[in-house]
């Protein structure tokens, strides 16, 4: 995995970590191996949700991928799904995503609606995020269905990286966010879907909320690498969303582990400051600004 030092000076107001070379798709796909049997990564790739310039900076340099995802939908602006979500807020979040990081392939999620009609529309949006965001990637959820798309992209030198199993922007037709494949044709299904999309070029595949066996058998059998997220350890990587790996929200899936209480960290940093506002003890003369002395 290629590294890179960071400046420690980085700041709201100057931004300055030291660029490194990035991951590109070519370098993602070229880490998963054809071994005895089936396929299999070395080292598990790490991905990591990102909508802002700021969570960039911190999270790029323990990652590869940092995904701009529709989730963003509902952690940053409280809607009720992902549904809502516009080709014009994955494009602002995206460019921030890109400007604040320097090593991670950086991916933005193609929202509900914007690549469903014809590869011809895919095109054209997805072409939009790339000129605007500068990333090098776009995800987009589906199987079999979206194989033709994911085809037609890759040949025209988009990179993509697909989406099976427990697809969000779904959730109408799947009646909920539960796990898939919990019969034998459902697994197989998602297993054809899985093969399908790496066949029309995905360069990764994130599989999420899958029963284990499924995720760890598509892992073996499919060249692209799988990314889990709800899946299995087996996977080639995971990805988790930032917030609810840090504890920013009270309830979580299942398949989330907290890493962090940040909601609890942030909450009372809030009440001490309340408090010292209302104290007056807040602001001291160090944040104060005064005439510096006359010096006769």
């Amino acid at each position: 995995m290629s590294t890179f030092t960071m400046d420690t000076s980085t700041s709201r107001a100057t931004p300055t970590p030291v660029p490194g070379k990035r991951m590109t798709a070519p370098s993602i796909r070229a880490r998963k191996e054809k071994v005895e049997g089936g396929y299999r990564t070395e080292q598990p790739l790490v991905m990591l949700t990102a909508y802002t310039m700021r969570m960039a900076q911190l999270l790029d340099p323990h990652c590869d991928m940092l995904l701009v995802g529709d989730s963003l939908g509902q952690v940053i602006y409280g809607l009720p799904s992902t549904i809502p979500v516009t080709l014009e807020m994955m494009c602002a979040h995206g460019a921030a995503v890109v400007r604040g990081s320097w090593h991670s392939l950086v991916a933005v999620d193609m929202p509900f609606g914007s690549y469903e009609g014809s590869p011809d529309q895919a095109f054209a949006n997805a072409s939009r995020i790339m000129k605007e965001t500068g990333c090098a990637a776009v995800k987009l959820e589906g199987g079999e269905a979206m194989a033709p798309t994911v085809d037609f992209l890759t040949r025209r030198g988009i990179p993509v990286i697909g989406h099976v199993g427990l697809t969000p922007q779904a959730v109408n037709i799947l009646g909920g966010y539960g796990a898939r494949g919990k019969t034998g044709d459902e697994a197989k299904l998602i297993e054809r879907d899985a093969l399908a999309v790496s066949e029309a070029g995905a360069f990764c595949i994130v599989v999420e909320g899958v029963m284990e066996e499924i995720a760890t058998t598509i892992a073996q059998k499919v060249a692209a690498p799988i990314i889990g997220i709800g899946a299995s350890a087996e996977c080639d990587g995971q990805v988790l969303v930032t917030d609810d790996m840090l504890g920013m929200f009270e309830r979580t899936p299942r398949f989330v582990k907290r890493f962090d209480d940040l909601a609890a960290r942030i909450s009372e940093a809030a009440r001490t400051y309340a408090e010292e506002v209302r104290g007056r003890t807040f602001p001291t003369a160090d944040q104060t600004y005064r005439p510096k002395p006359r010096q006769d």
